[in-house]
């Protein structure tokens, strides 16, 4: 007799390497639908996965450009899985990054006279970096907090307030010469690369790393240690999971929400000076190829894990650096696409489980 299929909520836990297997499945799963809409249009699967390899991690040169674009990824997926541990959908991350890139920019610009030692302009970058993310991150939480605003309405539509007013400065009061950008920035204002030290050390020849991925690897120890470790971390899990027993605990959810919310945008908008000062050397129009975006989905496809984000991070560092190479131009796009896609579908395994039933015989 033919055994019946039945889908259950999950009562019972699952070992701890049952996510990471479904995560891999799931990205397995996409570059499969990928390769085959790319063999129905024409394309050759197998080498243009070759190609997207030798592309990004095929030289250290290559995947230092890869380390590169992961980078900004690695602070913005953190800090959506801050947000998201607590189940604050902060969708603003683009935001928060463009008003991190622009708070850093002032240093160089307005604040610093030249010549200033680049160990002060560095160091005065990040702290406006991370205080303009956590600024833009401070309105939507207070807003939820206080007046229970959805923050997915206002983290979204802050995004574009963020874009406009870096445009407005870049437009214009900053502009140079009419173009949609500043003034190169000063060498002092720039992130040390080891390409830099080629002189010193032949082998670091056009390796483009800079230092903001240190910064992204910190960030992701000292988060991991926030939300893993401490008492606050614990607060946020545990508001996350059931609010009312949170306030039954007497964790002050209110204030919790805005520092939430403020830690992430800080992240976020560090990572808007970290690519400003590491890559592009100046504050100009479309400096993020939807940053802000791919963090939500490198957080999901990490579990809200900070070490997994890094290892997300690559990945999709590596989807942006073969986008630029592979034709036709959307292929990554697509892939990330049907990332999200399966990663999404991939969580019902882990709230339901799968199993075959035999039929139960009619009563007589």
């Amino acid at each position: 007799m033919a055994k019946r299929l039945q889908i259950e909520p999950r009562i019972d836990d699952y070992p701890g390497w049952y996510p990471l297997l479904i995560t891999i499945g799931a990205v397995l799963t996409a570059v499969i639908l990928s390769g085959i809409i790319f063999a129905l249009i024409g394309g050759a699967p197998l080498k243009a996965l070759s190609f997207f390899y030798k592309a990004t991690f095929g030289s250290w040169a290559t995947f230092s450009d890869t380390l590169v674009k992961a980078t900004p990824l690695i602070l913005v997926g953190l800090a959506c899985t801050v947000a998201f541990r607590m189940k604050l959908w902060n969708i603003g991350a683009e935001g928060q990054f463009y008003i991190g890139a622009w708070f850093a920019s002032l240093a160089p610009i307005v604040l610093l006279p030249e010549g200033t030692p680049k160990i002060v302009v560095i160091g005065l970058m990040l702290v406006l970096g991370l205080f303009g993310g956590a600024l833009y991150g401070f309105i939507p939480g207070y807003l939820k907090a206080r007046f229970q605003v959805n923050e997915i309405i206002t983290t979204l539509m802050l995004n574009y307030v963020a874009i406009q007013w870096n445009n407005y400065w870049i437009f214009d009061r900053w502009s140079d010469g009419g173009f949609q950008m500043t003034k190169t920035f000063a060498r002092t204002a720039w992130l040390p690369r080891l390409a830099d030290y080629a002189r010193e050390i032949k082998a670091f020849s056009g390796i483009t790393l800079h230092l903001g991925v240190v910064f992204g690897l910190v960030a992701a120890v000292i988060i991991w240690w926030l939300l893993n470790r401490s008492q606050w971390g614990y607060e946020i899990k545990l508001t996350g999971d059931n609010p009312e027993a949170a306030r039954y605990a007497g964790i002050n959810i209110s204030r919790n929400i805005i520092l939430v919310m403020m830690l992430s945008g800080a992240l976020a908008g560090l990572a808007g000076m970290v690519e400003i000062s590491g890559v592009v050397h100046r504050l100009q129009e479309q400096i993020s190829p939807g940053y802000g975006f791919t963090g939500i989905i490198v957080a999901w496809l990490a579990k809200l894990r900070p070490g997994m984000v890094i290892i997300a991070s690559i990945l999709f560092g590596a989807l942006i650096i073969a986008g630029r190479e592979i034709q036709p131009a959307g292929l990554s796009q697509m892939l990330q696409g049907f990332i999200l896609f399966a990663i999404i579908s991939s969580d019902v395994l882990l709230r339901y489980k799968i199993s075959f039933t035999e039929p139960q015989e009619a009563a007589v």
